[in-house]
């Protein structure tokens, strides 16, 4: 299992880290942010797939950003199993 933490852009956490087995995701915190949402969000994606959180998530706009806390997380999920590929 391998540990990454992201730098999320457009919203308000500054730090979203998780763990990484394979494609299965792990351990996801947010530090900043909507700590009840975040603090939901990941329990709801614990031992998902990359493909599962970007399904559910990848897309979905905070405010009109353009991105959210979930969406950033999909990106960071999709970001750190493609390093692991690599």
């Amino acid at each position: 299992m391998q540990h990454f933490d992201y730098k999320p852009r457009g919203v308000c956490p500054m730090r979203i880290s998780f763990d990484l087995d394979g494609d299965k995701v792990h351990n996801v915190s947010f530090l900043g942010g909507c700590n009840g949402n975040l603090q939901a969000i990941s329990r709801v994606v614990e031992g998902m797939t990359v493909d599962q959180i970007e399904g559910y998530f990848k897309g979905i706009s905070c405010s009109g950003k353009g991105t959210s806390c979930s969406d950033q997380l999909a990106t960071a999920v999709r970001a750190a199993y493609e390093k692991e590929k690599a």
